[in-house]
């Protein structure tokens, strides 16, 4: 590198993530989840895939931990699918990675959900908070004498958001504002997991909520009160609860049940709190029409609309890349949340490209990374960082269509072939040593 990243402070985690649905495949040893049942409906995805097959990982998880081997990684966050641990032989695969992992010296760090609920269960329901927390036990109990990390949900925001809340994920509900108790119950669902992991002996357990700054569209004072309330909803809604132990004014009324008593639980304390950064988003006043944004719609009807970033670069999804994003949103954080705020993890930062050489790729890393460090030197207590993803995978409501990978994936032949960004992230992990 002729510009070398700073060090980051001795026993700094570098990983790389992935998820169940995205890249396991053999769909046909494992229960169904909201995602089949999703992507079998004609249209909901944009280019008529499904996550059946994938990547394959299940069948060739030894070649995939022979990469992580070579790329030098500390840590591998995978998620565990609940629909395939409801299966007879579903944690028998699970004890196999993290044995392969183990044995190549790389830490596993499972997430317990990440977006492929059982078909059987909805989040609208509390039950199924109680139901995940089951779920954890039995998961911990069989995994926990090699787990030491643990992750409880993945972006309960977007899974709410467009899951529950605009129709984009699985389930495709339209419910609108209609879709908070579900943002209620995966809290109350990652509380009670926190307390199944203690019950386990678990000591090092979080959470990976995404995050990221919002900006005004203009100093119009309704520019600036859409954005603050779009602030409130994919930011302080998911972050409040967990570290203050209360919700952001006015919204702790709109959840059901005994609020006061699960905010209880929700506050469980934790060891770190996990982020995953992408960009920041710019937001103004409705502008009556429904506006297309990173391959989502924004109905009119929504008090706030989503504008473009002008004069930065966008990735082939459209995002904007702006890695300054990472540093204002931790350092917020921290003035936010002062010394109640855990110590923080990346747990996802990456971007969509094409080709093998995929020098944007490593620019948007090399700039998140630098950016990342900064925060460091401003005195946010960071530990790790998580490259999102280490494989080209099954990209949710866009299938195939967006790569994220390190490794270059072709689904024909699910053949795996390095990219330039994965010798680029090996190099930094070794000059980081």
């Amino acid at each position: 590198m002729t510009n070398p990243i700073p060090q980051f402070p001795a026993g700094f985690l570098w990983g790389v993530s992935t998820s169940a649905h995205q890249i396991e495949g053999a769909v046909d040893e494992r229960e169904q989840s909201v995602w089949d049942a999703f992507t079998a409906e004609p249209g909901r995805v944009k280019d008529g895939s499904t996550a059946a097959v994938a990547c394959d990982h299940y069948h060739r998880y030894r070649e995939d931990v022979a990469l992580l081997a070579d790329l030098g990684v500390d840590a591998y966050r995978f998620s565990v699918s609940w629909p395939r641990v409801r299966s007879p032989k579903g944690l028998d695969f699970y004890d196999r990675l993290v044995d392969e992992l183990c044995a190549a010296g790389v830490r596993p760090v499972p997430t317990l959900f990440h977006w492929d609920l059982p078909v059987a269960l909805d989040w609208l329901r509390r039950d199924t908070a109680e139901r995940f927390a089951e779920h954890v036990s039995v998961v911990a109990e069989r995994l926990g004498d090699r787990v030491t990390k643990w992750i409880t949900l993945n972006e309960p925001a977007e899974h709410t958001l467009l899951g529950h809340a605009l129709g984009a994920h699985a389930p495709g509900r339209q419910l609108m504002f209609d879709a908070l108790p579900v943002a209620h119950h995966q809290l109350l669902a990652h509380g009670l997991a926190v307390r199944a992991l203690r019950a386990a002996g678990a000591a090092d357990v979080g959470i990976a909520n995404s995050h990221g700054p919002t900006w005004p569209a203009s100093e119009d004072p309704a520019d600036v009160e859409a954005a603050a309330f779009y602030d409130l909803l994919l930011n302080r809604l998911f972050a409040d609860p967990l570290i203050l132990g209360e919700y952001p004014e006015g919204l702790g009324e709109l959840m059901p049940g005994d609020v006061e008593a699960d905010l209880k639980v929700i506050a469980e304390p934790i060891d770190f709190y996990g982020v995953n950064y992408y960009a920041p988003t710019r937001v103004g006043a409705p502008q009556g029409a429904d506006i297309e944004f990173g391959g989502l719609t924004i109905p009119a009807e929504l008090p706030f609309s989503v504008r473009q970033i002008e004069g930065v670069p966008v990735t082939d999804f459209g995002w904007p890349v702006v890695p300054s994003g990472l540093t204002e949103l931790l350092t917020g954080f921290r003035e936010r949340y002062g010394d109640r705020l855990p110590p923080v993890v990346v747990t996802e930062n990456g971007c969509s490209y094409p080709g093998l050489d995929d020098q944007d790729r490593i620019a948007y890393l090399d700039g998140h990374v630098r950016a990342l460090h900064d925060a460091v030197e401003a005195g946010v207590d960071v530990r790790g960082y998580f490259v999102w993803s280490l494989l080209d995978n099954f990209e949710w409501a866009e299938g195939y269509e967006r790569r994220f990978g390190l490794v270059h994936v072709d689904f024909e032949t699910q053949v795996r072939t390095p990219k330039s960004s994965y010798g680029w992230y090996r190099q930094l992990l070794r000059a980081q040593r």
